[in-house]
């Protein structure tokens, strides 16, 4: 059975994939990036899509048979998070503006988020996880101990990610990433299945105007006082 899990959702570039990565470091917990197990299928649907020269229409048959044939394994190496997709190292490739810019419709759909909800579990089994995402207190881990809502202003969540971006693929145009994030709130938060919600019981942290570090301490100082309690 999973021993205690910290659930952390929010829209992308509320900073929760650096916080949970932060708490788990500092706790010793193990980091469930949920959203690079999105991204990773994501590059292999973009990758089958390109070497079949098939349309850019998502078929939900094609999905299905890519299902039975992906594997995806988070792994920590030296203290850093690496994501494997049937083998291979894709922890840079799933980060392309290519892959961020599908991410959402691939996530969407039932079938998808059915089998990662299943491998998310299976993955957390006996372990001390943080897990990080848009339906993880609602959905993967409703009787999560800790659940955590990070919000932020659009214009400060974009600026944060044209930075991850600029320090990882080189400059990028700030607008273009503010009508992502834009397109992916809206997306996320109006699909029909598993859409990006506040946990009824989920505390909000909203990180607008927080540095990394004091999002880490909040986050921690939360998890440190419910292990208390236990």
């Amino acid at each position: 059975m999973t021993t205690f899990v910290v659930a952390i959702d929010g829209g992308a570039g509320s900073g929760k994939s650096t916080t949970a990565k932060g708490v788990a470091q500092r706790l010793h917990f193990f980091y469930l990036d949920t959203g690079a197990m999105y991204r990773a299928f994501t590059l292999k649907y973009l990758q089958y899509r390109d070497s079949e020269h098939i349309s850019a229409t998502i078929d939900i048959e094609t999905v299905n048979i890519l299902l039975t044939k992906t594997a995806i394994d988070l792994r920590q190496e030296n203290f850093e998070n690496h994501v494997y997709l049937n083998g291979n190292d894709v922890t840079v490739d799933i980060r392309t503006s290519r892959v961020s810019s599908f991410v959402s419709q691939v996530s969407a759909i039932p079938e998808v988020r059915r089998w990662m909800v299943q491998q998310q579990r299976e993955i957390a089994v006996g372990k001390n996880v943080v897990c990080e995402g848009r339906d993880i207190g609602t959905i993967v881990f409703p009787d999560a101990q800790v659940k955590i809502f990070m919000t932020a202003d659009l214009r400060v969540r974009a600026q944060r990610r044209q930075k991850e971006l600029a320090e990882q693929h080189g400059e990028s145009r700030f607008e273009d990433v503010l009508k992502n994030l834009q397109f992916r709130d809206n997306y996320d938060s109006t699909r029909t299945h598993s859409p990006l919600k506040k946990a009824r019981d989920a505390i909000v942290l909203d990180t607008t105007h927080l540095t990394i570090e004091e999002e880490i301490a909040a986050v921690e100082n939360i998890v440190r006082e419910r292990l208390h309690h236990q």
